[in-house]
């Protein structure tokens, strides 16, 4: 009777295929690993770009809606617009959420400030010529982190054109803002170009 070689009826494996297996799976974990590693940088990555570009995104859509809802005023009464490169005064109407004041206008400015905030004051819109001291300007700051604005307003007529500063006795037709932030923070973010209302809204 000859006896049986080799791997013949028997189970288990040698130990040149047990190392074989194991190089195998200590490569496919080494990938796993990476693969692992670099998913949790990618994310974390855009967690601080969707966190920063967040509040980018609520200043842009405040900013939009101020210079939209700025008040174009009628014959007798004009609009009240004056700006510079660096700094906007208007009259605008306020967010609906404001509902204390027994009027949304307001006068508003808008510049950054020396601790580099984007901040705008508004004081509410008098009907009438107050007797006493006017009322001190609520601020609220929007951004920090601004190196300055850099404003321009959009003239009509034969001269049309991009001006650097305004106080026209009628609105511009747009309103350019550009937040400048300082070199090396590494953030940018696309100019902000809004048309004024053409008509007044009676509240």
């Amino acid at each position: 009777m000859r006896r049986r070689s080799g791997r013949d009826g028997a189970g288990g494996f040698t130990l040149l295929e047990v190392l074989v297996t194991l190089v195998v799976l200590g490569f496919l974990f080494a990938g796993l690993a990476q693969g692992v590693q670099f998913g949790l940088t990618a994310w974390q990555t855009q967690v601080r770009t969707v966190d920063r570009n967040g509040d980018l995104d609520a200043v842009d859509r405040t900013l939009r809606r101020l210079v939209e809802q700025a008040d174009p005023g009628v014959a007798d009464d004009p609009p009240r617009l004056t700006g510079t490169a660096r700094g906007v005064e208007f009259f605008t109407r306020l967010p609906q959420s404001v509902t204390t004041l027994p009027s949304r206008l307001a006068s508003v400015t808008l510049d950054v400030d020396g601790a580099h905030r984007l901040v705008m004051r508004w004081i509410p819109a008098a009907h009438a010529e107050p007797l006493g001291k006017p009322p001190a300007p609520t601020e609220t700051v929007l951004l920090g982190g601004v190196d300055h604005l850099d404003l321009a307003y959009w003239h009509a007529g034969p001269k049309a054109g991009w001006m650097t500063a305004w106080a026209e006795p009628e609105i511009p037709l747009l309103v350019r803002i550009r937040l400048v932030f300082p070199k090396g923070s590494g953030r940018r973010w696309p100019d902000i170009v809004a048309a004024p209302m053409r008509t007044r809204i009676d509240e």
